[in-house]
């Protein structure tokens, strides 16, 4: 089966520092891929490479055709918007029609459980309520692959309880392929099929969670 994410030799240099050093990295369809590794070791710039945000300074990225993916980040950057419509914008990008991208936004909002929000600003909710609506945004576009960048870092217990739970949720409703970062090694254990370790933009461990 061909894989749905193929790196080959990726590098990726901002200046003077390597962020990503001859990186190799195939993942296929159901796959649920962790990152790890201390801060500045190059998850974040693998994901944005991954998502098409990042071009290489060398190397090949090749994604599979027809994959509709989506990026959930860190710290979502929030519109000055409702959160209906910060859900349903993605939906009118992509062509849908006004009032069937409201049904499904409200779809959305009512499987992370912010439908009774859906008319406040979406800059007032709190951190796990933005880190939800974020996530009802990408599970509306329907993705095939999910890329998270620790996603659950700025949460407290309770909220990183709740968004790790819909995640789940979503890979066993959907078979969505994740590829997401974390520093929440009990967190990589329960989402994660296989586990990469980074380290100076270097992949120095590929391995099966186990």
């Amino acid at each position: 089966m061909s894989p749905i994410l193929n790196l080959r030799d990726v590098s990726v240099q901002f200046d003077k520092h390597l962020a990503l050093h001859g990186v190799n990295l195939q993942m296929h369809a159901g796959e649920r891929v962790a990152l790890v590794g201390a801060n500045g070791c190059g998850k974040s710039t693998l994901l944005r490479v991954a998502h098409g945000l990042l071009k290489v300074s060398a190397g090949q990225v090749t994604m599979a055709p027809d994959v509709q993916q989506a990026m959930v980040f860190q710290r979502p950057h929030m519109l000055r918007t409702t959160v209906l419509r910060f859900v349903a914008l993605g939906l009118w990008l992509q062509g849908m029609a006004r009032h069937d991208a409201h049904q499904l936004a409200m779809q959305a909002l009512d499987r992370v459980g912010l439908q009774d929000m859906a008319e406040r600003s979406a800059r007032t909710l709190s951190g796990g309520q933005q880190q939800r609506l974020a996530l009802a945004r990408a599970w509306a576009l329907k993705p095939h692959f999910v890329l998270l960048d620790e996603p659950t870092s700025s949460l407290d217990p309770h909220a990183k309880r709740d968004v790790e739970r819909l995640l789940a949720e979503w890979v066993a409703a959907s078979h969505v392929s994740l590829l997401f970062s974390s520093h929440n090694l009990g967190q990589v254990k329960r989402l994660a099929t296989r586990v990469i370790y980074l380290e100076a933009g270097r992949v120095l461990a590929d391995l099966p969670v186990e």
